[in-house]
């Protein structure tokens, strides 16, 4: 049977779940499926490492479990350990309280999210804004303008740090108070395109680089439309601001579709072949925008009434840590404190700073609902 080996686990100052975490996801061949399928079965990646062949082929087949047996390159896994070393770096798992709340929904949610930079910006508003690598320079200036406008409303940016609008998305959340999150099809330790190295080094300062594949992934091209459903599903809605009708952005605007989030759309000219991949989503039912104020007032957030975000984009105040257990259905109190783990006088206290910012409301019996 397959362990955490000891020198692994003697010289890195390192929860040891997290490095089974890390020893599971560089298992060659296991993907997300079977390996949130072992886990159903076994509880815990320590489990998983520790399980007989016999076992393990009862879940998955035999080249993955003789994979699993045979264990994880501990150079990559030595390599990772070290990566995590920097404070600015972290990894959340399906196990981590911290794990995206809207992602968790999703029909495949990623067992191991990387993390450089804010990780608590993933639990906040989030608006994903995508489109064209080879935008006009009117869809960049809307992109940068749409992206400023929801950040300082409270929407922290959702792209993908692509060339064309991604980058200039990003660069007008990170001028908002809320910042920008950036989904890469990479590892973090590889910046892509190169041209965007300084992009990337704001992101990590003063947003977050978030990725679902191990250090060391290089950009194949598979991995990007892959990583779009975390861009939707990260967000609330996701803007496409140009795209032709093949566009990746069209990618994500769909799975947004799939995902119940809301899907919004800038038109253009109808000779522009960068309108097309647009004006199909309107057709679709997708929300034809002029202004970010159009898609604030969708959320019930116009302009001036910025939803709840912490200063700086982190979690300054106590009560925003209650907001992740609250969505927008109806809850009472004891339910919140199973979610939270909090003592009752804690989280009746927090509520009603809550109440009295007018984030939630009080209903009869003891129940709330978050507005906003």
């Amino acid at each position: 049977m397959s362990s955490m080996p000891d020198q692994v686990i003697s010289q890195r100052n390192i929860e040891p779940d997290i490095e089974s975490w890390l020893a599971l996801d560089l298992i060659n061949g296991l993907g997300d499926e079977s390996m949130r399928c072992l886990l159903a079965a076994f509880g815990s990646p320590a489990a998983i490492l520790s399980a007989s062949m016999t076992s393990l082929e009862r879940v998955v087949k035999r080249k993955v479990a003789a994979n699993i047996i045979g264990g994880a390159d501990l150079q990559k896994l030595n390599a990772s350990l070290k990566w995590l070393e920097d404070p600015q770096n972290s990894v959340i798992t399906l196990a981590d309280p911290d794990y995206p709340a809207l992602l968790l929904n999703i029909p495949d949610p990623p067992p191991l999210l990387y993390v450089k930079g804010k990780r608590g910006l993933l639990n906040t508003p989030m608006l994903a804004i995508v489109g064209s690598r080879n935008a006009t320079p009117q869809g960049l200036s809307n992109a940068e303008a749409f992206a400023e406008a929801a950040s300082n409303a409270g929407f922290c940016i959702a792209s993908g740090m692509a060339l064309g609008v991604d980058a200039a998305a990003h660069r007008g959340g990170l001028r908002g108070r809320a910042s920008s999150v950036a989904v890469v099809g990479t590892g973090l330790d590889l910046v892509y395109p190169a041209s965007h190295r300084k992009l990337a080094h704001e992101l990590a300062e003063e947003g977050a680089l978030v990725s679902e594949f191990p250090l060391g992934t290089p950009p194949i091209g598979s991995n990007f439309p892959r990583r779009n459903r975390i861009i939707s599903g990260l967000s609330r809605g996701c803007l496409v601001v140009e795209a032709a009708l093949q566009s990746g952005s069209l990618i994500t605007a769909r799975q947004a579709l799939e995902q119940g989030r809301e899907v919004f759309a800038i038109p253009g000219s109808i000779h522009s072949p960068l309108s097309r991949g647009c004006h199909a989503l309107i057709k679709q039912g997708a929300k034809l925008v002029e202004s970010a104020e159009d898609i604030l007032e969708e959320f019930g957030c116009p302009l001036g009434a910025p939803v709840l975000i912490p200063e700086g984009g982190e979690a300054a105040r106590e009560e925003f840590l209650l907001l992740k257990h609250l969505s927008h259905d109806i809850i009472d109190v004891d339910t919140l404190c199973l979610r939270s783990g909090l003592t009752v006088e804690t989280v009746s206290a927090m509520l009603l700073t809550l109440e009295l910012d007018g984030i939630i409301a009080s209903l009869p019996g003891g129940r709330y609902q978050r507005l906003r």
